[in-house]
């Protein structure tokens, strides 16, 4: 309610026009019902639930503009709207109304300091191993069949003998406990796949039947997973080994989610995707300047609830996205909605020497991030000569080392992936050398140094000299505020577990829970309330109350 009264109507009809037609039966306002999916998140239900609040919450009826007699909608309208804004890419539309609502009222603006992390998101789908893979992709391309020609699936393979195999899901009765007896159960999944693949791909076969979707997955999964080779026998089914699997991005990992993918973070393994939340994160003071008609009255709001934290930018992925891909794209769609910052806190996943570089000349954003540290065995022991020893004439491309003497080769080069200099002095000049010892390791060469370019290795030599500085560890840590975000997203919108099935859904998901987080937190700032902090135990409040 206090939303709608310091907003007023935040999502028009008309941004989503080009999503609904102008013919056909008369339909429910697309504007109400992404206010009506704004507030389901803000609440964590479902679309029944969210229906039930619309026709008998008078606070909801509020925020809608409903007449209170009004009926309200059937909860299958919700799916129905979600599938309009996917089909027309407009995930992020409603975010995108907010945030220009509030550059309006001078509540979000660019420059000034964010941060951005990223968490792990488990798909709406089962966990399946390889075998529960095959067997369920199978039973899944058997149902369609079924259900869309069934007299075709009768004469193709033994409907009774399948029956038994693949009646019942995967999950609802246990496999067997030897490896001898799972191996044999995968070969004949693998030998039964290709007897209906090749059923549906004969000639007098009717051609859409290869075209469903159930079996073009039953496709994909067979190709990845299984090998067919003719011997003198006759052809022999055989399973792809772990190493010759194809790599996680690409391989499907169950046939009902077909964009959910195997991640790992931390030596954790998930199935599903990743979600890369953007905040502002101003300091307090900077605060204090936001006009009359940003919708706070004297002597509430900001005062009392603290600094205003709004989310920025929302970007879904599949799990085995790095955070470092996402540095420039997250950085091209902050700049897309006008809200760069100057400075952007961020964990050490994200950055690079050419990235810090790169969003520098590009965007003008700094990164204040930690870097890697010189892996060197001189550096990391702390009693040799380091690179930083050595002193670097960019223009004469050359090194002088701690006692004088100047490299003798200069050559670039390109070292796991990255472009590099080496340059390598003089075996001759370091072998009688009496800090050998303590400059280099190798028993026949010289010292070698691996540079970056100009720019870069002067911009990492930088980073890791501040990161070293209690002054740079207390502005860092600012970053640490967007976990809190996370964590109330999680606890709040439930985005740790998707809801729908597809990256594209899962996304509009994230958006929608980003804008009903800032929702809450203007309500809450509006308000005066504080921000929650850190639970403390009853003996620690016991503590407090006692020494006051």
């Amino acid at each position: 309610m206090r939303i709608r009264d310091e907003l007023g109507e935040l999502f028009s009809d008309a941004e989503f026009a080009q999503a609904f037609g102008v013919r056909g039966r008369r339909g429910w306002s697309p504007g109400l019902l992404a206010l009506v999916t704004v507030l389901q998140f803000a609440e964590n239900l479902t679309d029944r639930a969210a229906a039930h609040r619309v026709r008998f919450g008078m606070d909801v009826k509020y925020a809608l503009g409903m007449e209170l007699d009004d009926p309200g909608f059937d909860a299958s309208v919700l799916s129905e709207f979600r599938a309009r804004l996917v089909e027309h890419g407009l995930e992020e539309r409603a975010l995108d109304l907010l945030l220009t609502t509030l550059k309006d009222k001078g509540l979000v603006k660019a420059g000034g300091q964010q941060r951005t992390d990223s968490t792990r998101v488990l798909a709406a789908v089962r966990d399946l191993n390889r075998l529960e893979l095959a067997g369920e992709t199978l039973r899944a391309a058997l149902e369609s069949l079924a259900c869309a020609a069934p007299d075709w699936l009768a004469e193709a393979v033994p409907i009774r003998q399948w029956t038994e195999r693949y009646g019942p899901r995967i999950d609802s009765w246990q496999l067997p406990s030897s490896q001898a007896q799972r191996t044999e159960l995968a070969l004949a999944y693998g030998r039964d796949g290709f007897a209906l693949l090749e059923a549906a791909h004969a000639a007098d076969a009717l051609v859409w039947l290869r075209e469903l979707p159930a079996v073009q997955v039953l496709r994909a999964v067979w190709l990845q997973n299984y090998t067919r080779t003719v011997s003198e026998t006759g052809r022999e089914v055989k399973r792809r080994e772990r190493e010759d699997l194809p790599p996680s991005r690409l391989r499907l990992t169950s046939p009902y989610d077909l964009d959910a993918r195997y991640g790992l973070k931390q030596g954790s393994w998930w199935t599903g995707y990743k979600v890369h939340i953007s905040e502002t994160c101003d300091p307090e003071e900077e605060k204090e300047n936001i006009p009359a008609d940003g919708g706070t009255a004297p002597g509430s709001g900001s005062d009392a609830a603290g600094p205003l934290r709004i989310i920025t930018n929302i970007a879904t992925t599949d799990a085995t996205v790095t955070d470092a891909e996402m540095t420039e794209p997250v950085h091209h769609m902050l700049a897309a909605r006008d809200l760069l910052p100057a400075e952007h806190y961020l964990d050490s996943g994200y950055p690079s020497a050419e990235l810090i570089v790169g969003m520098k000349q590009s965007f003008g954003v700094t990164l204040v991030t930690p870097v890697l540290l010189d892996s060197s065995p001189q550096a990391r022991s702390g009693a040799g000569f380091s690179r930083t020893a050595f002193t670097i004439d960019w223009d004469n491309r050359q090194a002088t080392c701690p006692r004088g003497h100047t490299s003798t080769w200069w050559s670039p080069a390109v070292q796991r992936g990255t472009k590099a200099i080496v340059v390598k002095f003089d075996k001759e000049t370091c072998h009688p050398c009496p800090v050998r010892d303590k400059c280099t390791r190798a028993r026949s060469g010289g010292r070698t140094l691996s540079l970056r370019s100009r720019d870069q290795q002067q911009v990492l030599d930088e980073a890791r000299t501040q990161q070293t500085s209690q002054e740079w560890r207390a502005k860092y840590a600012t970053r640490a505020g967007v976990e809190g975000t996370i964590h109330q997203a999680v606890a709040v919108t439930g985005m740790r577990r998707a809801r729908y099935r597809g990256l594209q859904k899962t996304h509009l998901e994230h958006a929608y829970s980003a804008v009903a987080l800032n929702l809450i937190r203007l309500d809450a700032w509006w308000n005066g309330h504080p921000l929650d902090r850190t639970r403390s135990s009853h003996l620690a409040r016991l503590d407090l109350s006692l020494s006051a």
